[in-house]
């Protein structure tokens, strides 16, 4: 166990992580000439195209250092803070990480969000300045910048460039050096925590996990904590850049188990593995259950595909642990599941692969935050997930909802902007500070539900870039919202209803009915499209109908022949708009997401 280390490598979004990856496997000849591609770890086709990293990626490799033989343990991790999920799990399994800095930008909140993750779990941290090929780099200041984050000696951070390959053997050295071999009983009981899954549709379920103590060989039979259910373990190995198969792995390792599980909820990420024959006495303390802040409706577009939808879902949650989703019903969608998201740019990627990996065409609903309803009989609290289940004004005392505690790192130019932008959405300054004298943070407080739809991209158009936001949640506070309904031809939409807070409810209104009008197409009928507090009107916009020329036969005559024909059509519009029924489109769901 000596020969081991395990470590990760954490960073904000864009400071390189994946690129330092591959020319750690590069130098450790873990990959080949042949097989090696920029990103190299990340597998999906998305995280190509896009340049992130959606998934932690575990790698095993081997490196000789002072004529001995060691093997490292890698996870690379992404660096946005939706899948910061994926970070955490990454740490519970390391004793090391290395914090990569991007030399030209300088530290920014996810770094500082992870390392706090890092250092809470008591990991080794080594800072490493990435990126100093770039000729903007300010290496003397970013070097003040990360001596005053962790208090190290500036001779402690290694200057590297995952582009030409610099300081990568310095920090392979470090690894070794600084980071020290994983404690544990290989005799012991064993215990092992799975902190990922895969499923792969010809072998089942494939549980990733690091071994504290003692030892899993193949055919052993194994019990899982959580579930309690035992299987036959079929193969066990270690991961490289495909999976090796082992007679034995042992304490401090980090490997896999295929036991043709086929369900997906009988593996959970932060679930103990133990023998049967020898079971150790308690579960390790992993890491809690995942608190998703975006909740949406996602529907099949076509009602008969509900149970493939399921299934899908199921099988993304296995490779996404911070999936969360249940079923529920629209009367203007059908049946579908509401799924809990950590954030917009989660939605969008989970929205994607759904297409991708499962050719599930999906509609999703305006993506709204869970409020706290409490009534007027002995106080009694309702959580409302979904506006159409808010109960009836007249038994509401108040309703709660969830602040988060926003901290956005940006340069001072663009201060004013930002500051309107949060104050727009509600939000109240709590603290500036001037990291360096070009560099501010600024905290506020502010309702997430006024951050969940398009704040961070108008973060990014204020600041042209610069800003990096992060956020957690504070808790919920008392605020004054009303349901915002929409009615069409005078029957409400459930899927387009909102919770929003009074100020801004007649300003909302306005702005649906008329994106509305544009995207629904004209019938032979008019359409009243209608935003409703309750029974009170407070926008209106109509559809006009399309009309045919009944006129067209009279040539000449007298003017009651043509008068008693458009009589008769303006019957008929009538009774036709009384049974006539409105097809929503997908892009009027979608619209109201981006309505200014």
């Amino acid at each position: 166990m000596d020969h081991i280390r395990n470590f990760c490598i954490i960073a904000h979004i864009d400071h390189g992580k994946s690129t330092l990856a591959d020319r750690l496997l590069q130098t450790t000849n873990t990959i080949s000439e042949r097989q090696m591609q920029a990103q190299a770890l990340d597998d999906m086709d998305l995280e190509r195209e896009r340049g992130i990293t959606i998934k932690s990626h575990a790698i095993q490799m081997d490196y000789l250092y002072n004529g001995k033989k060691y093997v490292l343990n890698l996870i690379d991790t992404p660096g946005h803070v939706d899948f910061s999920y994926e970070v955490s799990r990454s740490i519970a399994a390391c004793e090391g990480a290395l914090l990569i800095v991007d030399a030209a930008q300088g530290i920014q909140a996810q770094t500082i969000s992870n390392l706090y993750l890092a250092l809470e779990n008591d990991l080794t941290i080594i800072p490493i300045l990435n990126k100093m090929d770039l000729p903007g780099a300010m290496p003397e200041e970013v070097t003040d910048q990360i001596v005053d984050l962790i208090g190290c000696s500036p001779l402690d951070i290694i200057p590297a460039s995952g582009k030409t390959g610099l300081g990568v053997d310095k920090i392979l050295s470090a690894i070794i050096e600084r980071i020290p071999a994983p404690k544990g009983d290989p005799n012991a009981p064993l215990r092992a925590m799975i902190f990922d899954s895969v499923f792969n549709s010809f072998r089942g379920i494939i549980a990733y996990y690091r071994i504290l103590d003692g030892k899993i060989n193949k055919g052993d039979l194994v019990k899982f904590f959580a579930t309690e259910k035992s299987y036959g373990a079929d193969e066990v190995g270690i991961l490289r850049m495909d999976l090796e198969p082992r007679k034995t792995v042992s304490a401090g390792d980090v490997g896999y188990i295929i036991s043709g599980i086929k369900e997906a909820n009988e593996v959970k990420v932060g679930d103990t593995i133990t023998t049967v024959a020898n079971p150790c006495k308690e579960a390790i303390k992993g890491f809690e259950d995942v608190k998703p802040m975006v909740f949406a409706g996602v529907y099949p577009v076509d009602t008969d595909e509900f149970e493939d939808l399921r299934a899908s879902l199921e099988k993304l949650k296995l490779n996404d642990a911070s999936l969360v989703f249940e079923p529920e019903s629209s009367q203007a969608l059908g049946f579908g599941f509401r799924c809990g998201f950590l954030g917009m740019l989660h939605m969008e990627i989970i929205q994607e692969r759904l297409e991708r990996e499962f050719n599930m065409t999906v509609i999703t609903t305006v993506p709204n935050v869970s409020y706290n309803a409490y009534l007027t009989k002995n106080l009694e609290k309702v959580v409302v997930n979904n506006p159409s289940e808010l109960p009836d004004p007249s038994k509401i005392e108040y309703i709660e909802e969830p602040y988060i505690k926003a901290q956005i790192i940006t340069k001072s130019d663009y201060v004013g902007q930002i500051m309107n932008l949060c104050i727009e959405k509600r939000g109240e300054l709590k603290n500036q500070v001037y990291l360096t004298q070009s560099r501010v943070e600024i905290t506020f407080e502010m309702p997430l539900g006024e951050i969940v739809f398009d704040f961070y991209d108008k973060l990014k158009s204020c600041s042209k870039g610069y800003a990096s936001f992060d956020y957690f949640p504070i808790g919920m506070k008392q605020s004054d919202l009303i349901k915002l309904d929409i009615l069409l031809n005078s029957e409400q939409v459930d899927a387009l209803s909102a919770l929003v807070h009074r100020s801004n409810a007649f300003e909302l209104g306005k702005k649906i009915c008329t994106k509305l009008k544009e995207l629904i197409p004209r019938q032979q009928f008019e359409i009243p499209i209608q935003a409703a507090i309750g029974a009170k009107i407070i926008a209106r916009e109509t559809v006009k109908a399309l009309r045919k020329d009944v006129t067209a036969k009279c040539y000449g005559g007298d003017i009651s022949r043509k008068r008693k024909l458009l009589e008769k059509q303006k019957e008929g519009k009538k009774r036709m708009r009384q049974v006539g029924s409105v097809e929503v489109p997908q892009e009027a769901f979608l619209a109201v997401l981006k309505l200014d």
